[in-house]
């Protein structure tokens, strides 16, 4: 017979103790302790596990790798996430607010390996085979001419002997959070099943070649339930951003083993399930008005893609007693820098004004390069007046108003002049580093934050 004992874990990091504690000793996270029941297993399971899973070591000169060790989805934007395709053998972990898209994704690519020949399984803890049979339709997957298995399934054990007699090269389970092993007695979604139960699909991915791809339910912080192992214990995790209300998903890797983890991927959710947008930039700034103050358009760079959005800011008289600043897609405490800046520098009264920073289409920037576009929106919000038509700016700005360089300024002016804009304010050194030559658009290097300004106001843009 198993032995029961009770502990208490962490919901926040996963750390075990005898007794509760008020705040965890390990994340320092307040009242995340939780009690579960325990149980050892078995005294064979362990063994049959370890027989199960037992692999002798090999010279790593004797590893053979093959060219085709990725599997292409023919999901473009997903692909480039992934880093080139899908690892064999590898743990993908799917992340997001509910309705986002997980699900429909995952039958997507479920849909498209299946029917160039691959076996796919498909496990839905949450939804009967009917109901997901009707969501396949909807998206207008018949399944016909392919080899896609689906099961309604939460038991981990149950779930191991259909892998181990279908032998799929690909396993979506959906959700981790449902499945549950019989030899654990704390329910399902606790951070031990949880845990467990990754750990167990993980170490069947390595020894059997499949790939498996788990969808993981979010907190209310909008990260992963369960112990933060689990992200350490798959080989990428991949998160869908954007509001479920709006029509795009943006789809980002916050981990890839395999590839960077810079890279994106745009979805647009339609009736259809998810289409790839293969131009972002125009779809970001398709909606953006004309002549209107406060409205800058600058290029980031995520990964290897350079990608045009539309900086709003907004800025009027506080009615209380403290002004107000909002960020929506752009760090807070670099915003308050640069209102900073803009106040010490430029001579701008702010002190006083609500100020109000967003970027369209949902995206959230990291890139630096998008501070001199932050701070001209700011300007001409403040001045209400627009900036130069057909404007793009470059350019991080630093504490003494400098303007300094950004990365591969050529491929962002390049994406640029792609979509008809005419003049691009960049700093001074990045223009010397430039080796390419543009026809279409005028450059203009600027050393300080207040020539940038004077130039995005109305003056002449000087071709260089």
């Amino acid at each position: 017979m198993a032995k029961n004992k009770t502990i208490f874990t962490c919901q926040k990091c996963g750390s075990q103790s005898a007794k509760w504690l008020g705040k965890c000793p390990d994340c320092n996270s307040w009242n995340s302790f939780v009690e579960e029941d325990y149980a050892y297993p078995s005294s064979g399971k362990p063994k049959e596990r370890a027989a199960l899973y037992k692999e002798e070591p090999v010279l790593l000169k004797d590893v053979q790798i093959k060219e085709s060790n990725r599997i292409q989805t023919d999901i473009v934007e997903l692909d480039r996430v992934l880093g080139g395709g899908i690892v064999k053998g590898s743990v993908v972990l799917v992340g997001g607010d509910p309705g986002i898209g997980k699900s429909t994704i995952s039958l997507q690519i479920s849909n498209q390996l299946s029917q160039k020949g691959h076996t796919v399984l498909y496990v839905s803890g949450e939804e009967s085979v009917a109901q997901t049979k009707l969501r396949a339709a909807r998206l207008g997957h018949t399944g016909s001419g392919g080899l896609l298995y689906i099961v309604n399934q939460t038991d981990l054990s149950l779930i191991a002997e259909h892998i181990n007699k279908l032998k799929p090269e690909l396993v979506i389970i959906d959700s981790i959070q449902v499945v549950f092993e019989p030899s654990i007695s704390s329910s399902a979604g606790s951070v031990s099943q949880v845990r467990e139960c990754a750990g167990i699909l993980t170490q069947l991915a390595k020894t059997t070649a499949t790939t498996i791809f788990l969808i993981g339910h979010v907190t209310k912080e909008g990260t992963i339930a369960g112990p933060r192992v689990l992200e350490h214990i798959v080989d990428t995790v991949l998160y869908f951003e954007g509001d479920r209300f709006s029509a795009y998903r943006i789809l980002r890797a916050v981990k890839n083993r395999f590839g960077s983890t810079n890279e994106i991927g745009v979805f647009e959710m339609g009736s259809e399930g998810l289409k790839e947008v293969s131009n972002p930039s125009e779809i970001f700034l398709s909606e953006r008005p004309k002549n209107v103050s406060g409205s800058v358009v600058v290029a980031v760079l995520e990964g290897s893609r350079p990608l045009l959005v539309e900086i709003q800011a907004l800025v009027s008289r506080s009615s209380f007693g403290y002004a107000r600043r909002r960020a929506e897609g752009f760090d807070f405490n670099r915003l308050s820098l640069l209102v900073a800046v803009l106040e010490k520098r430029i001579g701008l009264s702010l002190e006083a004004e609500d100020i109000f920073v967003n970027v369209a289409g949902g995206i959230k920037i990291e890139d630096p390069s998008a501070d001199l576009a932050v701070a001209l929106a700011i300007s001409s919000a403040f001045r209400d007046q627009p900036v130069l038509e057909g404007l793009m700016v470059l350019g991080e700005v630093g504490l003494a108003g400098e303007i300094r360089s950004v990365t591969q300024a050529a491929s962002r002016i390049n994406e640029a002049e792609k979509l008809g804009f005419k003049h691009c304010i960049l700093p001074a050194n990045s223009l010397k580093n430039l080796n390419t030559k543009f026809k279409k658009i005028e450059l203009t290097p600027v050393a300080t934050l207040k020539a940038a300004i004077d130039i995005a106001s109305g003056q002449a843009v000087k071709s260089k």
